[in-house]
């Protein structure tokens, strides 16, 4: 994999992805693609932690996997399965052939009846890949322990194929909203970076890259009062996704301001709790002030 010769050229080049990275995260980044380590990011909802994955893969020319964890996610839901379907089917046509041997059960555990899943799949691409394992937080002890092994080496085992491993490691990036503790040990192989909300000339900027059709005026009067709603004892505290949302929702409404009936009106473009909602209807004046 062709990595950037400095931090500067990185930011450069996430930038022309429309990925406005700060100093910080642009350095974890480039150790770890620079080291071929895993990069553990951690953060508040909607601040790109999946984002910067996905312009990683697209400025770079690599393929992106994506290996989306929830509650019981297994080992064969991430590694492979065999497609049961097709060996039943497969049997079948022996059988009304008459043909049974070895061979034909060695073919019956061979890789066409092998069904590739995220890991096995960046494996076998190596540093062609970008490994985005989202929200790791969500799977299970287990599953965190079997990762572990599974990114310390880069290779696993099949039975009744052989041992599968990438000769240069995919670009590995996990992602974490913090519902649970992750473990010390899959933390300590891992580059970290905390990704917060970002200042406000900051999300300004990035309201302006990613919403070229919203003006500065507009982009500065959101940023200022989703500051505001993130001040509030909310459930659901808006991230930088529902920022922009607002901005363009607002926008393309011809809303030049951000008035308390405007802000009434498209709230659910940045609030996506119902108790969340009910208690900025009943601050809008304080939240839509100077905007």
């Amino acid at each position: 994999m062709n990595y950037p010769n400095t931090v500067k050229e990185l930011t450069e080049t996430l930038r022309r992805g429309d990925y406005l990275a700060d100093r910080g995260l642009a350095t974890a980044v480039f150790v770890a693609m620079s080291l071929q380590r895993p990069i553990l990011l951690e953060g508040e909802v909607g601040v790109g932690k999946t984002e910067i994955a996905k312009v990683l893969a697209s400025v770079f020319g690599r393929t992106l996997i994506r290996l989306q964890c929830y509650e019981g996610i297994d080992t064969n839901q991430a590694l492979y399965e065999w497609d049961y379907a097709r060996q039943l089917l497969y049997i079948r046509a022996l059988s009304a052939r008459d043909i049974a041997g070895e061979d034909a059960v060695e073919k019956l555990f061979g890789p066409r009846f092998l069904l590739e899943r995220p890991l096995m799949q960046a494996m076998k691409m190596g540093d062609q890949a970008v490994l985005l394992i989202d929200e790791v937080d969500r799977a299970d002890d287990e599953f965190e322990a079997f990762l572990l092994e599974v990114l310390s080496d880069f290779q696993i085992s099949i039975p009744e194929v052989g041992t599968i491993k990438a000769e240069r490691p995919p670009l590995v990036i996990l992602t974490s909203n913090r519902t649970r503790d992750l473990h010390d040990a899959l933390k300590r192989r891992c580059m970290y970076h905390w990704i917060g909300y970002p200042d406000s000339d900051r999300e300004v900027e990035i309201i302006l890259v990613q919403a070229p059709d919203v003006s500065e005026g507009l982009a500065r009067k959101v940023v200022a009062a989703v500051n505001r709603l993130r001040e509030m004892d909310l459930a659901k505290p808006p991230g930088v996704a529902e920022t922009i949302d607002w901005a363009r929702t607002l926008s393309f409404l011809g809303e030049t301001g951000l008035s308390a009936s405007a802000a009434d009106v498209t709230l659910g473009s940045i609030l996506k709790d119902r108790d969340d909602l009910e208690l900025v209807r009943d601050n809008l004046k304080e939240v839509t002030s100077n905007a």
